[in-house]
């Protein structure tokens, strides 16, 4: 047994050593990592701490260790609230049609630019699409209010100039037109910077694939689905992951600022604003730490079974 005990030491003693070895010669590479790895402990994993309100009366004098436990209090509170049914259909609802339209898009203008011959032209239209993701959204937002503005906006102007309408429609304050303005707005924003990666990889593929085919009769079309589409779905099927573990995140700064309209109170509160609303307007910490909670476990829930589905079909995070 003695002798068991002397081996095992001796073996971790090398693969002790070959790992700082290896952290010495990557020196350069880990001070890199190494700040990334900080920033998101102390940003994400310390903060991690207070989730320990849902579960208190918590008060800001009182403090974590002072402050009543209640145990799930506040999840009841939430699930039979009368905003419940409200927030949870907005937030469904905006975050399937952000994924079903907004997920596709990017990958649908990396298919069509690869496609494209003049390269002047294809820098072009890929500085200009790349262009809204690095504005704010308080940019963005205050771009489509002017644009959908019932003074002197360029949208109801030219609906005016082609006799759609005879006059302004304020958009804006229209429910059954607010989704459609939020998801197409966010689209436009980021369907340029999420083709990047999508090109990358497509650029990636053998081109004597494609001279095959062209030889065996296949189409443009056919050359997309039988060679382009197949080759990247490794890289759809993680980003596809990625997005349903975000389903729950239907936004927050964009609906924030494009919803200033207290009419649109019930097609676009969603958990984030809701969470914003009652959590910091209202101080009800406890009660809106609940549902931020709520969210979070339910996001990891659809993120482990995204996971296991891409797993079966030979791709996955883990």
């Amino acid at each position: 047994m003695a002798q068991l005990s002397v081996n095992h030491e001796l073996e971790l003693k090398p693969k002790t050593k070959n790992v700082f070895i290896r952290f010495i010669k990557q020196i350069d590479i880990q001070l890199m990592v190494i700040p990334a790895l900080l920033l998101i402990f102390v940003f994400s994993y310390i903060p991690m701490y207070g989730v320990l309100m849902a579960f208190q009366d918590y008060s800001i004098f009182k403090g974590f260790m002072a402050s009543p436990w209640v145990g799930f209090k506040h999840f009841e509170m939430f699930f039979n609230s009368p905003e419940f049914f409200e927030v949870m259909r907005n937030t469904v609802v905006i975050s399937l049609l952000k994924f079903f339209i907004g997920f596709p898009a990017p990958i649908m203008l990396a298919l069509m630019l690869n496609e494209v011959k003049n390269l002047m032209f294809k820098r072009i239209v890929q500085t200009v699409s790349y262009l809204p993701h690095f504005m704010s959204w308080v940019i963005v937002a205050g771009l489509i209010m002017s644009m959908l503005s019932t003074d002197n906006g360029s949208v109801n102007i030219l609906l005016e100039k082609m006799n759609f309408i005879e006059e302004p429609i304020n958009f804006l304050s229209l429910p059954e037109l607010f989704w459609s303005i939020l998801v197409s707005t966010g689209v436009w924003k980021e369907i340029g910077f999420g083709s990047i990666v999508y090109l990358a990889a497509i650029a990636s593929i053998d081109p004597s694939m494609y001279e095959a085919a062209s030889m065996d009769g296949a189409s443009k079309f056919k050359q997309i689905f039988l060679i382009t589409l197949p080759s990247i779905m490794p890289v759809v099927l993680i980003f596809m992951i990625l997005a349903i573990g975000n389903l729950l995140n239907a936004g927050f700064e964009d609906i924030l600022l494009l919803a200033v309209n207290p009419v649109l109170r019930d097609v676009s509160d969603v958990i984030d604003t809701y969470v914003y609303r009652v959590g910091i307007q209202s101080s009800r910490y406890s009660y809106a730490t609940a549902v931020g909670l709520f969210k979070a476990i339910i996001s990891v829930g659809l993120l482990t079974m995204a996971n296991y589905l891409a797993r079966r079909a030979g791709s996955s995070l883990w």
